[in-house]
């Protein structure tokens, strides 16, 4: 198995994960009747499945093994609005790493495929962290008053939702 490979089985693990803190995050809002902010938190869970979901397709077109992992349990006991918000930050962070980490693999052993491939992953990494960023600044400026922030959740759209043409196949179709 090359670099690249045990790579991609590693990161559907981390969307997975992904997916598991963002549902948590959700259910941190909606216990803290912020429906607004579960709502977003919600549909982004199942923007990272289909992310894990997008990866697994292109293994199997590509014909690597694929092995469905469990995930890593990440903290979501809060007390700020801002804490959750912090905590998707870091985490897309940590993904555009990864993201990154796996385009170098794929430029290092000539597949140009997987390069190409990793690259639809690359520019939604700008935009999950650019739109979670922009939250984390709305809440910081909503302070102690969260509806605001549900307010301006209301209102505006906050990243693309999943919902790009361009985005690769998601194996047993997008949720």
């Amino acid at each position: 198995m090359s670099s690249f490979q045990a790579l991609m089985q590693e990161q559907v693990r981390n969307e997975f994960t992904a997916s598991q803190q963002y549902i948590g995050i959700a259910v941190w809002f909606d216990g803290q009747d912020l429906p607004q902010l579960a709502a977003h938190f919600y549909r982004q869970s199942l923007e990272e499945r289909n992310h894990a979901m997008m990866l697994v397709q292109y293994m199997l077109d590509r014909e690597m093994q694929v092995t469905i992992p469990g995930v890593e349990v990440k903290p979501v006991n809060f007390q700020q609005v801002t804490d959750p918000i912090v905590a998707a930050l870091e985490q897309e962070k940590e993904v555009t790493a990864q993201i990154e980490k796996l385009f170098r693999a794929a430029r290092e052993e000539g597949d140009v495929i997987g390069e190409q491939f990793i690259q639809w992953f690359l520019k939604e990494q700008v935009e999950e962290v650019a739109s979670t960023s922009t939250l984390l600044t709305v809440a910081e400026r909503a302070g102690d008053n969260w509806f605001h922030l549900e307010d301006y959740l209301a209102r505006e759209t906050v990243g693309d939702e999943g919902a790009d043409a361009s985005a690769p196949a998601v194996a047993g179709g997008a949720l």
